[in-house]
């Protein structure tokens, strides 16, 4: 599917200054964030959306590229200023975008932050990518809240080295190639004039420094991958879709760069007997016609714990009853939803002779009542 044109996107025309461009992109953002729209793909299609043209029209390289070539690889210019964002669709995923919104505006990007864990991030320093788990959560953990232990294999720093990558008692020196900066320029010419390409240089990987003597057990890299045990505290009231970022539980950059986040996606395991709409649960109760006739108190299940239901005389198939407060939390709020309780006569398909007796003594007893044609004479008359 094509792009949009960025401009289009923001709701901005050619020319307009960065604050403006940062202030639509943060409009925009707040908008469609998926905290404020859980599981509404098309709202999270456009935070990525947004988050993909804010990304190029802030900088001011990219946004000069776009301007000329729209959203073209640039050609002859040793590489795409748009790397990771081509392709099909919106090729910045939900942990991108949440990453560039939390960049913008130091704060209020994920889930995490609903959940009291949000932070800034520092800068300044390299930084390891984000992994993404899916947690399943069956609807008595929702309902209550839970602590959940996820097994995540990911880089670390190196304990032997300390994340530095070099062998214990030697240093590290500054690039030969970058003098230290950790990029490189590369001056190129077309129709167009002259453009200045800046990248990370290759031979120091962009940190700026060299390594003489890399430590043995991380070859130099500074981390090793392992698999580690992370805690997610995962608060009632959670649906299919939400996510939660833990932050600095990602993979470690290398040689002693910034941990990266792991992003917790949540989703729902289905249910024996409930069933759930947004706050409130469903369960259907069968109950015999003796027990709908003559009333009856029937001790039922709910998600967390037994109760006693009182069902009236006299019941009918498809009637309601309500436990309030006995549903889901609210995510962040004090509101309940409650338990709805559908009730179903059973009609035996195979009744004893002791039963078909007492039927068959029913059956006698409303004879006169199969008789009395008022109930057809009221139908015809509302025909």
């Amino acid at each position: 599917m094509a792009k949009r044109d960025y401009y289009e996107v923001l709701g901005l025309s050619k020319g307009v200054a960065r604050d403006d461009i940062k202030k639509a992109y943060r409009k925009i953002a707040m908008k469609y964030h998926p905290d404020k729209n859980p599981g509404d793909k098309e709202a999270e299609s456009r935070f990525k959306e947004a988050a993909e043209a804010y990304s190029v029209l802030n900088d001011d390289q990219k946004k000069a590229h776009y301007d000329q070539f729209g959203h073209a690889p640039e050609g002859g210019m040793g590489g795409n200023p748009f790397e990771g964002f081509s392709g099909g669709g919106f090729g910045v995923d939900l942990s991108d975008a949440l990453r560039i919104f939390m960049e913008g505006f130091g704060g209020g990007g994920g889930l995490g932050d609903i959940f009291g864990g949000g932070s800034a991030r520092n800068r300044g320093r390299a930084r390891g990518s984000d992994l993404k788990v899916k947690l399943l959560l069956t609807l008595e953990e929702i309902a209550t809240g839970v602590t959940k232990k996820l097994k995540v294999k990911r880089f670390e720093n190196c304990s032997d080295c300390g994340g530095s990558g070099a062998q214990k008692g030697t240093g590290k020196t500054n690039c030969s190639v970058c003098h230290g900066r950790g990029e490189v320029q590369q001056v190129s010419r077309s129709m167009f004039g002259q453009f200045v390409n800046i990248q990370p240089c290759t031979n120091c990987d962009g940190t700026g420094e060299v390594i003489a003597n890399p430590c043995r057990t991380c070859r130099g890299d500074g981390r090793i991958r392992k698999e580690s045990v992370v805690s997610a505290k995962i608060p009632a009231g959670v649906h299919a879709g939400n996510y939660m970022t833990l932050r600095g539980e990602g993979n470690a950059a290398r040689r002693n760069g910034q941990q990266g986040d792991l992003i917790v996606l949540i989703d729902e395991k289905e249910h024996d007997l409930f069933i759930r709409d947004e706050d409130n649960i469903y369960l259907e109760l069968v109950i015999d016609m003796a027990q709908a006739v003559m009333g009856t108190e029937i001790e039922i299940p709910t998600l967390t714990g037994k109760v006693n239901l009182k069902i009236p005389a006299g019941s009918q198939s498809g009637k309601i009853l309500r436990l309030r407060g006995k549903g889901i939390p609210r995510l962040n709020s004090n509101m309940l939803g409650d338990q709805m309780v559908k009730i179903q006569i059973q009609t035996p398909t195979k009744p004893s002779k002791h039963e078909r007796e007492i039927y068959k003594r029913l059956a006698d007893h409303y004879g006169d009542q199969r008789k009395d044609k008022s109930v057809f004479r009221k139908i015809k008359s509302l025909l």
